[in-house]
């Protein structure tokens, strides 16, 4: 069996996408699963768009989530030279023509044929004229004017297309430039690639890419056309459905492991499985798996993926992850003296490192407001509670988790008071919301003069406007 490379290509126009990031997986594990390699191809030939500093991003972001290429990457805008011995070579096979047709007569031409329902295409008025190069002149490729063209897709089964429904596409622009065309069929060829995984969106390009490898007399690759990545309304993932950037995901707190595995199942699944690393998916991975129809990615599937990475990290694996997020928010966790309680207690207190980083806040700051609507639904005008409960905190002997479970219990029993009424008031005092782990745990997470401290501010605070 010969050996499986695959490739992924990307043009450095903006930063990397979730889009793009699912299919440099399903094309890294492809070639893991075989014992393959993995290349990455930068695609830069758009001067005007193609930057360093989204290609960077690019090649960094693959490398910090883990789809690392086998090799150094190559970028189409050093390989002029390559690009032109091919074209020469196909132009002395006689399989191209040059083609000094106007922009004006084009457009006129599509129009017409759009006027009479016909797929717009080039008429090939300049095939047989040998024409000679010029400042004018694109060069075309020559189609075959019969036949068909037939595509063993791993994903979507046999596509086949006629000829005739290809016209003769522009190989050499004007000014010399190869075209995407020609360049992708070289750099697939140039860098050994057996196996091309990319969007649906490139189905139309493949027949007129074999035919410029038949031009070429480069040998018969394998493909497989993913589905697009869609919204919940089922058009084309967008800015307005979420974030599509996968340096925004990382930044908003969501763990490589995470992203891939939601990745991954943007279009494959395995029975009731859920949960996959990397290692799982090259492990489990079929191209033949795929499915056809749009993959529909959901935010909230990527939170309860994330929640359960995050749950399998250890102790300190957990603790180097969200290291970058509390540092964002100035708090140094060393500084607090029960911080391996700390951390297990609030780690699942949010879907993302970022969200566990900020209701880790309170644990550190001082409270700088107090959710507004919890005011209202738990206390109201009333600081009773609070007054009562503060003294008996204040003169409770131990100071452990069980000790003021109990006081918060025998405080409830005596006033007959539901378990609401009682211990939100004190979680709005010590974190400013509702949510936190068991109140006993929440006060013991604090020194006494601390929870005293804020339960005083809380009244003050109610008091402020009277």
């Amino acid at each position: 069996m010969k050996k499986v490379i695959t490739r992924f290509a990307p043009s450095p126009t903006g930063t990397l996408h979730i889009g793009g990031v699912r299919t440099a997986l399903f094309n890294y594990v492809y070639a893991k699963k075989y014992s393959g390699k993995f290349l990455v191809r930068i695609e830069d030939t758009d001067r005007e768009r193609s930057t360093k500093e989204f290609e960077k991003n690019i090649l960094d972001s693959l490398d910090s989530i883990g789809l690392s290429p086998d090799e150094k990457p190559i970028n189409q805008s050093e390989r002029g030279d390559i690009y032109q011995a091919a074209a020469q070579k196909i132009i002395d096979s006689g399989q191209a023509y040059y083609c000094n047709c106007s922009v004006e007569r084009l457009d006129k031409m599509r129009a017409e044929q759009q006027s009479k329902g016909l797929k717009p295409q080039y008429d090939g008025k300049c095939r047989d004229l040998n024409l000679n190069k010029s400042d004018d002149t694109v060069l075309r490729l020559k189609t075959p004017l019969e036949g068909q063209i037939e595509v063993k897709d791993h994903v979507r089964g046999n596509i086949v297309f006629n000829n005739l429904e290809l016209d003769d596409l522009i190989i050499l622009r004007s000014d010399g430039s190869p075209t995407y065309h020609l360049c992708n069929v070289v750099d697939d060829y140039e860098q050994g690639v057996t196996t091309v995984i990319r969007g649906e969106d490139h189905i139309s390009n493949t027949p007129r890419q074999i035919h410029i490898q038949n031009a070429l007399g480069y040998p018969e690759l394998e493909y497989a056309h993913l589905p697009l990545v869609l919204g919940p309304d089922k058009k084309r993932l967008s800015k307005r459905h979420a974030a599509t950037s996968l340096e925004e995901y990382k930044l908003d707190g969501y763990l490589d492991s995470a992203i891939l595995n939601t990745l991954a199942r943007l279009g494959w699944s395995k029975g009731e499985k859920e949960v996959f690393y990397l290692e799982d998916l090259i492990e489990e991975f079929k191209i033949s798996e795929v499915q056809k129809a749009g993959a529909i990615f959901d935010l909230s599937k990527l939170d309860f993926l994330n929640a359960q990475h995050m749950a399998n990290l250890s102790h300190d694996e957990f603790i180097n992850s969200i290291q970058p997020f509390l540092k964002n928010l100035e708090i140094e966790i060393n500084t607090h003296p029960k911080k391996e309680l700390l951390i297990e207690s609030m780690r699942s207190s949010a879907n993302t490192l970022k969200g566990v980083a900020e209701n880790l806040v309170c644990y550190f700051q001082a409270i700088k407001s107090y959710n507004q609507k919890a005011v209202e639904k738990f206390i109201g005008s009333s600081d009773q509670i609070l007054i009562e409960l503060r003294d008996e905190i204040n003169n409770i002997d131990g100071w452990n988790e069980a000790s003021l479970d109990n006081l918060l219990k025998e405080f409830r029993e005596k006033k007959e008071l539901s378990v609401p009424s009682v211990n939100q008031p004190i979680r709005i005092a010590l974190t400013g919301s509702t949510n936190s782990p068991s109140l006993g745990m929440t006060l013991y997470l604090f020194e006494k003069d601390e929870v005293i401290k804020r339960i005083n501010a809380l009244i003050e605070f109610l008091h402020k406007d009277s």
